[in-house]
C-alpha cells in the first residue's frame, strides 16, 4: 500500500523522486482520516517553498486540512485533473492523485523523510 520507492513525511505526505523532481501527494492514511475529498487547493506554478511550508489544502466532508511540502523547491506542475475529480485522492492517493511536482532545491532534505517501513511504524 505504501510504495517502497517513495519517501514519507510525518505530516502524511509522500514524495516520489526522479532526478531532482519530486512528485508529492498525500498518503492513504491521510485520505482515510479526511474522508471524502471534495476540493484540493494548489499553489501556482513557479511558486517557491521551503520544506515544511503549507503549499495548499484539501477539503473533505469532515474538514479542511493544510498540505505541508516535505522538501523545498519550485512548483513546476500541479495536477489540474483533481479540480474535476477530487475523489481521486480517495481512490488512488499514491498514483493518479499526485498533487504537485517540484524542482527540489536541496536533495539532502530527502534524508529527513521516512521510508515506507518507518512511516508504517509511525502509524502504529
Amino acid at each position: 500500500m505504501y510504495p517502497n520507492d517513495y519517501k514519507y513525511s510525518k505530516e502524511h505526505e509522500w514524495v516520489k523522486v526522479e532526478g531532482d523532481i519530486a512528485t508529492i501527494g498525500i498518503t492513504h492514511f491521510a485520505q482515510e482520516e479526511l474522508g471524502d475529498v471534495v476540493f484540493v487547493e494548489f499553489p501556482a506554478t513557479d511558486e517557491e517553498f521551503a520544506a515544511g511550508d503549507v503549499f495548499g489544502s484539501v477539503e473533505s466532508v469532515k474538514a479542511v486540512s493544510d498540505l505541508f511540502i516535505p522538501v523545498g523547491g519550485t512548483v513546476i506542475e500541479v495536477n489540474e485533473g483533481l479540480n474535476d475529480e477530487p475523489e481521486l485522492v480517495n481512490n488512488d492517493p499514491h498514483g493518479k492523485a499526485w498533487m504537485i511536482k517540484v524542482k527540489i532545491s536541496d536533495v539532502a532534505e530527502l534524508d529527513d523523510l521516512l521510508d515506507s517501513a518507518a512511516y508504517l511504524e509511525s502509524l502504529a
